[in-house]
C-alpha cells in the first residue's frame, strides 16, 4: 500500500482522535445501547437504533484512522527547502484582487482550507508543486480560473 504524507501536527491529531474514540465515545455508546435494551421492544426503540447507528459510525472512524495511522509517513517541513513542496507554507497573491493568502501543503487526512491547511491533492496545490517565489501559477478551480504569484515560501 502507498504511504500517506503528512505532518506531525496532523498525525498527533489523528492518533488522539483515535484515542478519543476508543477510550470515551465507544463505551459511552456502549452504556447507552445497554440502557436503550433494557426499554423493551427493540423494534420500536428509537434509542436503541439510534445507538446503534452511532456505534456502528464510531466503529468506521477508528477502522478507518488505524489504517491511516498505519500508513502514515510523517514529514518534518522544517527539514526541507527549496521550491514548493509537501508540508511548504505558502504566501501568495491573488493577481486579480490583490489578496493575499497563506498556506500550508499539508496531506488530505490533516487538509483544513479554514486553518490555511490545503490538501496536497487539491487544485491549487498540484499547480504550486515545483513552483518558486517570484513565480506565477495558474490555477483551474471550481469557480474558474485564477492567477497567483508566489510571494514567500516557507518551511516550519
Amino acid at each position: 500500500m502507498e504511504k500517506i504524507p503528512m505532518t506531525q501536527a496532523g498525525f498527533d491529531a489523528l492518533e488522539t482522535e483515535l484515542k478519543q474514540l476508543k477510550s470515551v465515545e465507544r463505551p459511552a455508546i456502549i452504556r447507552a445501547i445497554s440502557e436503550a435494551r433494557e426499554h423493551g421492544d427493540l423494534s420500536e426503540n428509537a434509542e436503541y437504533h439510534s445507538a446503534k447507528e452511532k456505534q456502528s459510525f464510531i466503529e468506521g472512524r477508528i477502522k478507518e484512522l488505524e489504517g491511516v495511522i498505519g500508513l502514515a509517513e510523517v514529514i518534518d517541513p522544517a527539514k526541507l527547502s527549496g521550491t514548493i513542496k509537501f508540508g511548504a507554507t505558502v504566501t501568495l497573491v491573488d493577481e486579480d484582487t490583490d489578496e493575499e493568502k497563506t498556506w500550508q501543503i499539508v496531506g488530505e487526512h490533516e487538509a483544513s482550507i479554514e486553518n490555511g491547511l490545503l490538501n496536497i491533492k487539491s487544485p491549487i496545490a498540484r499547480a504550486l508543486i515545483g513552483k518558486d517565489e517570484g513565480d506565477s501559477v495558474e490555477v483551474r478551480t471550481p469557480g474558474g480560473e485564477r492567477s497567483y504569484e508566489v510571494l514567500k515560501i516557507a518551511y516550519v
